[in-house]
C-alpha cells in the first residue's frame, strides 16, 4: 500500500498567495508541481537541526553571491563615494538579479502562462521590473535578495518545526515458511494459497489468516486489538496475520489470501480514512485569493488614475509609487512570522514530551471538543500486574506454592504472578502440566496444586466461591491438595496521571469518550474510576472507525488517542490523531499527527493549552504585520516612502515577529 505520510500542512510562502499545488488529502505530503520548484531545501531527513540549516545555507550560495555583489556596490559609491559607469553599474546589478531571482521570475512567467497572475512571485517580478524600467537598479535587486532573505528564514523554521515522518510501516512479514510436500519453503507471502500449511516459529509474527492446524498455541495478539493479554488458540480456531507465536513453532492452515487478511485491511483502512479527512486551509491562505488581486489592483490604480487628476503627470514617479506599494504589500513578513510562530509551538511542545507533526495541527488540535481514547496502553499501563489477592488460609504459602508452579510457565499472567513472589524462595514443581485454555497442575513440595481459571477448577471438581465468577478481570484461582485456597486477581493497572488527563480535559470543556476491545464489564470498571462518562468495549478496529465516524458525522471535533496497530485507521480518520510514542506501535505512532513521547495522557491537556497559546501568539504577528504594512502603504502610495522603506518596513516587521514567537518558548504549561 501507499505510505500515509501526514506530513503536516507547513506555513509557507504557498500559504499567503493561491498557489496552484495540490494537497492530497490530510496530510499527505504536497505534490508539488514542477511550478514549485525554488530551491528550498526544507530537509526532511533524519538530520540534526545544525546540519539541515547548514545545507539550506549552502543550498542559496546564489543567493549569497548576489548580496555580496549588492554589498560592494553599496559600499563603493555611498561609503567611499566612487562614481561606477554605468554601463558596469548595469551589468553587475543584472549579475546580481539573475543570481538571486532567476528562479522566482521563471516560475511568475510559468505561472503567467497558466493564467495565473495573482501570486508573489508575479508581485516581486513586477516591483522590480519596474524599478530597473526607471532606473533604480540596487534598489529592485535589494528587493529580490530581501525577498530571498526572507524565504531563508521561512526555510529555516519550516525544517526546524519538522521531523522526519516516515511511512506508514507495512507490519506484514516479507518471507513465510510454507510446507510443501512435507518441505518447509521460504516463499513470499502472496505466493500462499487457501488451503496450504505456513509454519510459524516462536517469536515470528503470523504472515496470514487461518486456523490452527497443530494441537494450540499462545499467541501475542496486540497488533490487532491492542491488549496485552496473550491468547491461547486451541486447534480449528482462527489465527489472523499479525499475531505473533510464543512459546512454540505451530502449523497454521490458510484460509485467505494475503491481500484478504484483517491485517492488510486494517493498513488499508489507515489510507481510506486518510482519504476522507480534508486538509486543514489556515486563515491566511483563504485571505491571500482576495489579498493578492487586490493589491496589484490597488498599484495600478496608483499608477493609473493620478494621470486623471495631477498635471503635469510624471508616469516615472507614479510607477516608483506603485512598485514601492506592490513591495511593501508582499506577504514576506506574513511568511516568516507564521511559519515561527508555530516553529514556538513545536518547539514548547517538544519540551513538555509532546512531538507535533505539522503547524497544522497546533490549529487543529484547539478546535477538539471531544477526545476518543483507548483503554489499554494509553490510559493504562499495558502491563499485567497481581492488583489483589485472595486467600482462604495462609496468604503467603498461597502465593508461594501457586508462583513456584507459575514458574514453569512463561505466559504473562503466570510471569505476574511470579513477580508478585517478589524474593520469595520458589521451589522447583514436580510433574508440572500446562493444561491449553485452563492454566497448570503440578506438584510443590508433595502438595498437588492447581493454578488456573475457575474451568480448571471444574475439570477437577474443585469447589469454590460462586462469586468468583462475578469478577470482570483476570483470575488466578488455586487449588492445593484439592481444596480451593484462593485467587489473584490479575488487571492491567491505570496510570498514574490518567485521572489527571480527564479532569484537565473537562476543566477545558473537552468530551472524553473510551473505546477498547477488551470486555465491556472491564472497560467499564476503569471508566468509572476514572470519570469517563462514555466507554465502549469488545470494538474490533473497523466497529472504533464506525464509532469516531458517527461523531464526525454529528459535527463533534475529535481527537483520537491511542497506541496500537489496530488504533491506525481512527487515528488517520479524526481530526486530530494522538499517538503514545514511548510504547505505541510503529505504524500507529507514523500515522498520527501527534505523538505523546512520554506515553502521560496528562500531555494531551497540554497539547491543546500548546495550540492555544501559539494561535494566539499567530494572530498577534499577523495582526502586527497588517497593521504595519497598511500605515507604509499609505506612505509608498503618497510619495513618503521609498523602495528601501519600503523593504527595511516589511523585514523589521519579520523580526519583531521573531521576537514574538521566541516568547512562546518561555511559557509554562
Amino acid at each position: 500500500m501507499k505510505p500515509d505520510e501526514k506530513a503536516s500542512t507547513h506555513q509557507h510562502h504557498d500559504e499567503c498567495c493561491a498557489h496552484d499545488k495540490p494537497h492530497a488529502h490530510n496530510g499527505h505530503p504536497h505534490a508539488h508541481t514542477d511550478d514549485h520548484d525554488h530551491d528550498h531545501d526544507h530537509d526532511h531527513g533524519d538530520h540534526s537541526h545544525g546540519n539541515a540549516d547548514a545545507s539550506i545555507l549552502k543550498s542559496r550560495w546564489m543567493m549569497w553571491l548576489s548580496l555580496a555583489i549588492l554589498a560592494v556596490f553599496l559600499v563603493v559609491t555611498y561609503i567611499f563615494n566612487i562614481k561606477i559607469p554605468r554601463p558596469a553599474e548595469i551589468v553587475m546589478m543584472l549579475a546580481a538579479y539573475v543570481l538571486a531571482g532567476n528562479k522566482t521570475v521563471a516560475l511568475a512567467f510559468r505561472k503567467a502562462a497558466r493564467g495565473d497572475f495573482f501570486n508573489e512571485f508575479t508581485l516581486m517580478t513586477i516591483a522590480t521590473f519596474g524599478a530597473f524600467y526607471i532606473g533604480e537598479f540596487s534598489e529592485g535587486v535589494a528587493v529580490m535578495i530581501f525577498y530571498e532573505i526572507g524565504e531563508l528564514f521561512q526555510d529555516i523554521a519550516v525544517s526546524r518545526s519538522k521531523r522526519s515522518i516516515k511511512a506508514l510501516l507495512d507490519i506484514r512479514p516479507d518471507t513465510v515458511t510454507v510446507l510443501r510436500d512435507d518441505k518447509p519453503q521460504q516463499v513470499t507471502p502472496d505466493t500462499v494459497q487457501i488451503g496450504e500449511t505456513i509454519l510459524v516459529k516462536a517469536g515470528e509474527k503470523v504472515a496470514l489468516d487461518g486456523t490452527m492446524h497443530s494441537e494450540s498455541g499462545i499467541f501475542n495478539t496486540a497488533a490487532l486489538t491492542g491488549e496485552p493479554k496473550p491468547q491461547v488458540i486451541g486447534q480449528g480456531q482462527n489465527v489472523l496475520a499479525g499475531m505473533i507465536a510464543i512459546e512454540k513453532s505451530v502449523e497454521v492452515k490458510v484460509n485467505a489470501l494475503f491481500r484478504d487478511s484483517k491485517l492488510s485491511r486494517i493498513l488499508d483502512m489507515v489510507q481510506e480514512a486518510s482519504a476522507r479527512k480534508a486538509p486543514t486551509q489556515l486563515l491566511i491562505s483563504r485571505l491571500a485569493r482576495i489579498y493578492t488581486p487586490a493589491v496589484f489592483l490597488l498599484a495600478l490604480l496608483i499608477i493609473l488614475v493620478p494621470a486623471l487628476f495631477v498635471n503635469p503627470y510624471d508616469f516615472d514617479q507614479w510607477l516608483y509609487r506603485g512598485m514601492v506599494f506592490l513591495v511593501i504589500a508582499c506577504p514576506c513578513a506574513l511568511t516568516i512570522s507564521i511559519p515561527l510562530g508555530y516553529f514556538g509551538g513545536i518547539g514548547l511542545a517538544s519540551r513538555n514530551g509532546i512531538l507535533v507533526k505539522g503547524a497544522n495541527f497546533l490549529d487543529i488540535i484547539t478546535k477538539i471538543d471531544t477526545v476518543v481514547s483507548d483503554k489499554t496502553g494509553t490510559l493504562t499501563k499495558g502491563v499485567f500486574q497481581v492488583q489483589k489477592v485472595e486467600a482462604v488460609g495462609d496468604q503467603r504459602e498461597l502465593v508461594q506454592l501457586a508462583a513456584s508452579l507459575e514458574s514453569y510457565s512463561t505466559h504473562p499472567v503466570a510471569k505476574a504472578v511470579v513477580e508478585y513472589a517478589g524474593n520469595s524462595t520458589l521451589d522447583k514443581p514436580a510433574n508440572a502440566e500446562e493444561i491449553a485454555g485452563h492454566g497448570l497442575k503440578g506438584t510443590v513440595n508433595g502438595r498437588a496444586i492447581l493454578a488456573g481459571n475457575t474451568k480448571l477448577l471444574d475439570k477437577y471438581a474443585v469447589t469454590y466461591p460462586e462469586a468468583l465468577k462475578e469478577i470482570v478481570e483476570t483470575m488466578v484461582v488455586v487449588a492445593i491438595d484439592g481444596a480451593y485456597a484462593g485467587h489473584f486477581v490479575i488487571a492491567d493497572a491505570v496510570k498514574e496521571d490518567a485521572a489527571t488527563a480527564i479532569s484537565e480535559l473537562n476543566k477545558l470543556g473537552i468530551t472524553t469518550i473510551m473505546l477498547s476491545g477488551d470486555k465491556e464489564a472491564v472497560v467499564k470498571k476503569v471508566a468509572r474510576e476514572l470519570g469517563i462518562a462514555q466507554s465502549y468495549g469488545g470494538l474490533l478496529p473497523e466497529e472504533k472507525v464506525a464509532i469516531v465516524q458517527k461523531l464526525k458525522d454529528e459535527g463533534k471535533h475529535i481527537a483520537f488517542v491511542g497506541d496500537g496497530v489496530n488504533d491506525a485507521p481512527v487515528i488517520a480518520l479524526a481530526d486530530a490523531g494522538i499517538a503514545m510514542g514511548a510504547l505505541g506501535s510503529d505504524a500507529t505512532i507514523e500515522t498520527a499527527d501527534i505523538v505523546i513521547q512520554n506515553d502521560q495522557p496528562s500531555r494531551i491537556a497540554s497539547a491543546v493549552k500548546i495550540g492555544k497559546i501559539t494561535k494566539s501568539v499567530v494572530y498577534q504577528n499577523i495582526s502586527l504585520a497588517m497593521g504595519v504594512k497598511i500605515a507604509v502603504m499609505a506612505l509608498g502610495a503618497g510619495g513618503m516612502a521609498t523602495l528601501w522603506e519600503a523593504v527595511f518596513a516589511d523585514v523589521g516587521v519579520a523580526l519583531l515577529a521573531i521576537l514574538n514567537a521566541y516568547r512562546i518558548q518561555g511559557k509554562q504549561i
